[in-house]
């Protein structure tokens, strides 16, 4: 088996290429390149490694004819565009976890310098100053600290904030009570979080919903004399509103570490009173870039040798210890979703998915997403578990997950239904001895089949020499039968007939099945 191949293109630890190299990747560092020289490298690599400095664009990606998986050493992906790259059906990984701690340290220490004034008590000290009379700072005990995030970050901060004994709420739509009471804060809406923090810090990722979500007015309808700290990203505060704020004293003081253009040679906050900054350090000890580094080359090589999804950002999860696993269940839903998608006909506006027995106690998300890649294969050639959500997404398709744990005449199944101008279609399939995909009902009729390679799938009436007929038929052009499956609703009423060939059939073959007797329906089929 041939070695998957990766390229790190940004600076990060030594270690990650030892990583790749052990857990069966070659891997080649190649740093600093341009935009256009690393266009015409991508080509033969099936896994890309980077941090901030390599931008993955339309280009890039076109370009990226091998690649399987792009890996963020790091948490901000605003440098890959990841609807594009789904498209191109490429996993797109972070590493969330590697530098939580690090980054909600920076941000507590940026709030412990705006209370003490830290900075510009450094420079005039230095200076020969000695401003002691200068400097009245504030306590951080017994002050309420306002989280805007409660995730990994947020959650962190506010553990360490509480042992500074502040008092701790927080804004975060996906902050559940339970969750709020486990951590010992309290769950606000935004404005509320506003009108009572005397320190508020950012802890959320930018999206169209958090763009500017410090707004000019907000900041203005603040508690007065508020202290801002942004460690999260750039574009969350209005910076033009910021600075009038903090000039006129609304805003007592604010810290970022982030911008909304970086690298920040030139800002309007830059020399405002009340103002501290750093260049983008939230991640930036030699702890974190060690546990990015080596993570990322841990999911990267779990995903290129042995299938397993970590932190992906478009593509369900799924450990190595799970893949195994699952991996006949997902052949056994990319078959059935290839099989309805090859069969129906018409406008199809809405997809099934339908696990029961030893199916419905396993991780869903990828078994919809093998049926839709085999499904989503009616439309394009190029569809994989990635990008196959996408498609269905795209075309208006409405995608239902349901999970049965009624027991059926099965260990386990699958079954796959679609809604089209003729009504409902759905086919069925179980595993057999744990790890054989067989076809157990097709649009209400119980047959079995193995469905691989070059089939024919006929409806007809349930007639006595109707077998004959259409053997003789695919005799005549020197076509082999490998297997024969039937199946019918009643004796002598509608059949479903289902053969394994050794070869393609073509277009006459399919036009002079369809004129047989008894024959409704004569479809070719591929898997």
């Amino acid at each position: 088996m041939t070695r998957p191949k990766v390229l790190i293109s940004d600076k990060m630890d030594p270690n990650a290429a030892r990583i790749f190299e052990e857990r069966g990747c070659d891997v080649d560092v190649i740093t600093g390149e341009s935009p256009e020289e690393l266009a015409a490298r991508i080509g033969e690599y099936h896994g890309l490694a980077i941090r901030s400095s390599t931008t993955v664009t339309p280009a890039i990606l076109n370009a990226a004819t091998n690649l399987k998986v792009i890996g963020r050493a790091g948490i901000g992906v605003d440098n890959v565009d990841i609807p594009y790259a789904s498209g191109k059906g490429v996993v797109v990984m972070n590493t969330p976890f590697g530098n939580s701690i690090t980054t909600a340290e920076h941000a507590i220490a940026l709030m412990f310098a705006l209370a003490r004034q830290i900075p510009d008590a450094n420079v005039q000290t230095q200076a020969g100053a000695w401003p002691k009379s200068g400097f009245m700072g504030v306590e951080l005990t017994n002050k309420t600290l306002g989280l805007i995030g409660a995730g990994n970050i947020g959650s962190i901060v506010a553990s360490r904030a509480l042992g500074l004994r502040m008092k701790v709420i927080a804004y975060d739509p996906f902050l559940t009570e339970d969750r709020a009471v486990e951590l010992g804060i309290e769950k606000v809406d935004l404005d509320t979080l506003l009108s009572r923090a005397d320190f508020v810090t950012l802890h959320t990722p930018l999206t169209d919903e958090t763009r500017n979500i410090l707004s000019r007015d907000r900041l203005e309808n603040a508690k007065p004399g508020i202290r801002i700290i942004n460690c999260a990203r750039g574009g969350l505060i209005d910076e033009a509103a910021l600075k009038d704020c903090l000039e006129s004293g609304q805003v007592a003081g604010a810290a970022l570490d982030v911008f909304a253009v970086e690298p920040a040679k030139e800002n309007p906050l830059f020399g405002v009173p009340n103002f501290i900054c750093t260049p983008h350090l939230g991640a930036s000890t030699t702890e974190a870039q060690v546990n990015v580094a080596l993570q990322v080359a841990e999911q990267m090589a779990d995903y290129l040798v042995n299938g397993g999804v970590t932190n992906a950002l478009n593509m369900p999860s799924l450990s190595a210890e799970e893949a195994p696993k699952l991996k006949p269940y997902m052949t056994l839903a990319e078959k059935l979703g290839s099989l309805v998608g090859q069969l129906a006909h018409g406008n199809l506006t809405k997809i099934s998915i339908e696990r029961e027995g030893a199916a419905a106690a396993l991780n869903g998300k990828p078994i919809a997403a093998a049926v839709l890649a085999g499904f989503m294969r009616r439309y394009s050639d190029s569809v994989n578990m990635v990008n196959a959500p996408y498609l269905a997404k795209e075309r208006g398709l409405e995608v239902s997950e349901i999970r049965h744990t009624r027991e059926g005449a099965f260990n386990t199944l699958i079954r796959v239904s679609v809604e089209t101008d003729q009504g409902t279609r759905s086919v069925a399939g179980t595993l057999f001895g744990k790890d054989t995909p067989r076809l157990v009902e097709i649009f209400g009729i119980g047959i079995e089949a193995d469905l691989a390679g070059n089939m024919l799938y006929v409806v007809n009436d349930d007639k006595p020499g109707f077998i004959g007929r259409i053997g003789t038929m695919l005799g005549g052009h020197g076509i082999n039968i490998g297997t024969f499956n039937l199946g019918r609703r009643d004796a002598g009423g509608e059949a479903v007939l289902l053969l394994s060939l050794d070869e393609p059939l073509t277009a006459e073959v399919i036009a002079e099945a369809e004129q047989i007797e008894g024959v409704k329906v004569a479809t070719a089929l591929s898997f």
